[in-house]
């Protein structure tokens, strides 16, 4: 290869459009070339990366369709296959979505208790993005959530337990790369579950030892080393004690070289978080970022915000002698070696047949239904409300799409049911009217979405359950909505609001199947105890 064709082959770039022949005016504006078989040709990349709103995802047989076309410009430009990936975790980060199968997300996995599963349910993913031409799945989430304020990971992590983490993270490397063909990556290196902040929006700081860091975020990513993990993520994260100069990790040669590297032996390829975030864009500027990204030990640019000037300051640098030509070629053999790993040069085009034999396939859909079944925590239930009974149901909850599902659920089960959505912050008239309601209903379901951090929620809660005899909370995403009934109750968890998750609540309620889940994490406290430790769960076989 050539300088260019080797710099190009350290970037993964976002791509706008349904196929590669389509023209995009997103495209124009960002590469200067109408279509994304145009940027392949002029930017010569390692990689794609795939979202529902550049118009990648919209259904699998285009997005098939769309692999096969990236593919063929690689092949046409002289270029090895393209790296295409996605970020697929399951739950509420999936750029594929139906028919392809989908799961509850990582906690709510975890709380099945069963690594097994979480094979299964990541071997899934991968089979069905495989078939669609998608070789690369941006999970699993290795971060570990001990934050219970983190505003952007809490449920996409398995646990707030390290070693639950690690487990998990294991079971889904396998499922993705052994079983589907595909490859992982682990995210958020070093760790971005102790954070108060979204890099997105900011640089979120690690304010923890590295002695905590040791014992806590990194016990994952030694997990996903010892799995043969295929890359590691950066997060645009600072850890200041082990880097003082404040620079994110994902530009930071102690963190990256040191620590994932050399502390952590990690030999396969480091891709960044992309590179359009703003915690990693605070302090230098688009062209600065790619150099020092590469200099701290990175080998794949994930969507450089500014692509031209990140291909030009690579060059410069190489001219210069800032960069070796030998610290590019590095990069571009890890990058070969994990292709040729995944038999990408040898791998045949998307078939229509097969996507819509293996996507969204019934052996599938059944899997994932059991699955999701084994999830569901019947935290509490004091007074054995669950499975309800056969008599008139309220239903109360903050949107229109659970407190349908649920309803609908109910009712093909034979109860009578009312229901109400309040928002997910209830004003006056709204609470009063869902007391009214419940004290109407013989029993009630009222589900929560994050409550513990809402007032108004939490107003709801308390006038419902003041209302009505036997009031049955439902959480469909955090489980830290435990503290709501700190005073005895029912409680059911689902860690997951997809449709899927809301079907196996359902299927709890009315009694169709037990509840077996059980706590992944610890969660609330009362005089430095969990108020509901590891483990805890009402388990009925």
């Amino acid at each position: 290869m050539d300088l260019q064709t080797k710099i190009g082959q350290l970037t993964t770039l976002l791509v706008y459009g349904d196929s590669a022949d389509t023209a995009d005016d997103r495209n124009t504006e960002l590469y200067g070339v109408a279509t994304p078989a145009e940027v392949i040709q002029r930017y010569r990349p390692g990689g794609v990366i795939y979202f529902a709103w550049a118009g990648n995802t919209d259904n699998p047989q285009q997005i098939g369709r769309l692999s096969n076309g990236l593919q063929a410009a690689a092949k046409a430009a002289g270029l090895p296959p393209l790296i295409i990936g996605t970020d697929q975790e399951t739950g509420r980060v999936a750029r594929m979505g139906p028919p392809a199968t989908q799961f509850p997300g990582a906690m709510a996995l975890a709380a099945t208790h069963s690594p097994d599963l979480v094979r299964q349910a990541y071997a899934i993913t991968g089979t069905e993005l495989r078939a669609v031409g998608i070789n690369a799945d941006f999970a699993p989430v290795a971060d570990v959530n001990v934050n219970q304020s983190n505003p952007v990971i809490g449920i996409r992590s398995f646990s707030s337990e390290p070693d639950v983490v690690s487990d998990h993270v294991a079971a889904a490397t396998a499922g993705l790369q052994l079983d589907a063909g595909i490859s992982a990556a682990a995210k958020h290196f070093p760790g971005h579950g102790d954070t108060a902040s979204d890099s997105h929006h900011g640089l979120p700081v690690i304010t923890h030892s590295m002695i905590d860091w040791e014992f806590l975020d990194a016990l994952p990513f030694r997990a996903a080393v010892r799995a043969g993990i295929d890359m590691i993520m950066t997060g645009h994260l600072a850890l200041p004690d082990r880097d003082p100069s404040g620079d994110p990790a994902t530009l930071s040669r102690p963190i990256l070289t040191g620590l994932l590297r050399e502390d952590l032996g990690f030999t396969g390829a480091i891709i960044t978080d992309s590179l359009r975030m703003d915690g990693v864009r605070e302090t230098y500027g688009d062209d600065e970022i790619a150099v020092r990204a590469i200099e701290a030990g990175v080998d794949i640019l994930l969507e450089p915000a500014d692509p031209e000037a990140a291909v030009a300051a690579i060059a410069r640098a190489v001219a210069d002698g800032r960069l070796s030509e030998d610290r590019i070629d590095a990069g571009v053999q890890r990058i070969l070696d994990l292709k040729r790993r995944r038999g990408l040069f040898e791998a045949a085009p998307t078939d229509p047949a097969t996507i819509d034999r293996v996507v969204g396939s019934d052996a599938h859909q059944a899997r994932a239904a059991a699955i999701a079944d084994a999830t569901i925590t019947l935290a509490r239930d004091d007074q054995f409300q669950i499975p309800l009974r056969r008599a008139l149901t309220c239903v109360l909850g903050p949107d229109e799409a659970s407190v349908g599902r649920v309803t609908e659920g109910l009712q093909a089960a034979g109860l009578q049911t009312s229901a109400l959505v309040t928002g997910n912050e209830p004003g006056r008239l709204l609470i009063d009217a869902a007391r009214r309601q419940a004290r109407a209903a013989q029993q009630t379901v009222l589900i929560t979405n994050a409550g513990w951090r809402s007032q108004r929620q939490r107003m709801l809660v308390r006038a419902v359950r003041q209302a009505a005899e036997r009031v049955s909370l439902a959480a469909i995403t955090e489980p830290y909505d435990v503290g709501l009934v700190a005073d005895g109750g029912t409680l059911l968890l689902t860690y997951s609001a997809t449709p899927g998750a809301i079907d196996a609540l359902v299927r709890v309620l009315v009694g169709k199947v037990r509840p077996t889940g059980r706590l992944p994490l610890s969660v609330g406290e009362i005089a430095d105890h969990p108020l509901f430790p590891y483990g805890a769960g009402v388990v009925r076989r």
